[in-house]
């Protein structure tokens, strides 16, 4: 079974981090949000307050099968002042593990030098932070081994391209008949 860890940060965008998280766990994928803020709950961009399954420093990252972001500000800078975070993400990438991010997140992944030659896109005027990237006009896209999401709009597509990814195309074609998609 494939196993996820959602990281969350104060100021995420609550819509991006549950509406894929939701799809994931209709998926039956291991799934566990964890928080970079030495608290079980966090704050969200629009103030709703989520509580963790996790903190960062009680789990062993590498164990995960795929790392996901949710977007939002000040989430995504949050996210990225994690050091513990940001050195798992390169491992992932230095090894083909996979990583996932929507909205402004993605930026994480350009910051940290590991979209080279890799499709991706981000949230609008956020792009010239996808260093190395070739940036697409899709809502969403994998490339290799890591996903992005544009934003908000497209937290479905990108949690039912997960699934994709993480089970294959016949799984994510039956949650999204069971979500009415």
């Amino acid at each position: 079974m494939s196993k996820v860890f959602a990281f969350v940060a104060e100021g995420f965008e609550e819509t991006e981090l549950i509406a894929v998280i939701d799809l994931l766990l209709r998926a039956k994928i291991d799934l566990k949000t964890v928080s970079v803020t030495g608290n079980n709950d966090v704050k969200g961009s629009h103030g709703i307050v989520i509580k963790t399954d996790l903190l960062i420093e009680d789990i062993d990252i590498d164990s995960a099968d795929m790392l996901f972001l949710p977007g939002g500000i000040p989430g995504t800078p949050n996210l990225f002042a994690n050091k513990k975070l940001t050195d798992a993400i390169v491992r992932f990438e230095e090894s083909g593990k996979k990583l996932a991010a929507i909205c402004a997140a993605p930026s994480i992944f350009g910051k940290l030098n590991i979209l080279e030659g890799k499709e991706a896109v981000v949230y609008p005027g956020f792009e010239d932070e996808l260093k190395g990237a070739v940036v697409s006009d899709k809502k969403f896209i994998t490339s290799k081994n890591i996903s992005t999401g544009k934003g908000m709009g497209a937290a479905i597509d990108l949690g039912l391209e997960l699934i994709r990814v993480l089970k294959g195309s016949e799984e994510a074609d039956i949650i999204a008949e069971k979500i009415c998609y």
